[in-house]
């Protein structure tokens, strides 16, 4: 019988790798058809087509956080300031949102009706959102707060809502900004009569029982010369956040302004008049042009 002829080294270690290589991927297929079941699990979450998304996310226990971290009464301007800065942020990543509007704790973010980000997948908009919302509230911290520090990481929790007509998405950020003048005129008048008169927040809060708005803006002018209407509107009214296209690049442009420009654009713009379904056009003061925070 004629020796059969051996392989050379080289040749022979090749030939062992690919046959190695391959019980290794008949080992993957057969353990990934095995266990590829568990994806059944997987909640179908993709929003319906031709609605507005909204992403709303809220901070989580922050009165506690700001009687920790000893903001301002009833307004603190460093955090509503750094609030606006990461809405900026995460438009800056995400420009499938048209609009922001934030007052307070909270924002809301809107998604364009025909975006397929994402496939349109709820979960992955709503945490994306709430990601990079929270990880540019810690970053961003020592830029508002210098001599602050943060004694430990925020919270905040997300939501998604689909709204189907543009009066719909109107109705919504009028409720929001509503919500913002409801809470802001309880407050100023509930801070004013415990910094100022001497109440405790308990006495305060039992003055404050059952009056109305009329009543407490009468409790402002009357008693401390406040008229509540002349009180900045980032207070009353909240921030929102635009797109204004510029000639540079001819794209969609985030731009910045100082804190005390966001009134100025503030005071020209009414949700019952916004054209949601169209570029929203604001004008403002703002040297830069860009699309600025209120």
């Amino acid at each position: 019988m004629l020796p059969q002829p051996r392989l050379g080294g080289a040749l022979a270690a090749i030939a062992l790798g690919l046959k190695s290589s391959f019980r290794r991927y008949a080992r993957a297929a057969m353990a990934k058809s095995k266990f590829e079941y568990v994806r059944d699990f997987e909640t179908e979450d993709k929003c319906l087509p031709n609605c507005w998304i909204v992403v709303r996310l809220d901070g989580r226990c922050f009165h506690r956080f700001a009687e920790q971290h000893d903001f301002k009464k009833p307004n603190d301007d460093c955090a509503l300031n750094l609030m606006n800065k990461c809405a900026q942020t995460v438009m800056e990543e995400m420009e499938e949102i048209v609009i922001a509007y934030g007052q307070s704790d909270e924002y809301s973010f809107i998604f364009k009706k025909k975006t397929n980000l994402f496939k349109r997948r709820a979960s992955k908009l709503m945490t994306l959102v709430v990601a990079k919302f929270a990880s540019s509230y810690v970053f961003y911290w020592k830029d508002y707060f210098k001599d602050k520090p943060l004694l430990y990481p925020p919270g905040f929790d997300g939501r998604v809502v689909l709204y189907p007509s543009d009066q719909n998405l109107k109705d919504y950020l009028s409720w929001r900004q509503a919500d913002c003048h409801i809470n802001n005129l309880y407050n100023t008048v509930f801070w004013i009569l415990v910094q100022k008169s001497g109440l405790t927040p308990v006495q305060a809060q039992e003055r404050l029982k059952g009056t109305l708005a009329n009543d407490k803006n009468e409790i402002l002018f009357s008693e401390f010369n406040i008229n509540y209407n002349k009180e900045p509107e980032i207070y009353r009214k909240g921030t929102v956040l635009i797109w204004k296209k510029v000639a540079k690049d001819d794209h969609m442009t985030l731009g910045h302004c100082n804190p005390h420009k966001y009134e100025s654009v503030a005071k020209q713009l009414n949700f019952d008049h916004v054209s949601t379904g169209k570029h929203v056009s604001v004008k403002n003061s703002c040297k830069s042009h860009f699309l600025v925070p209120l």
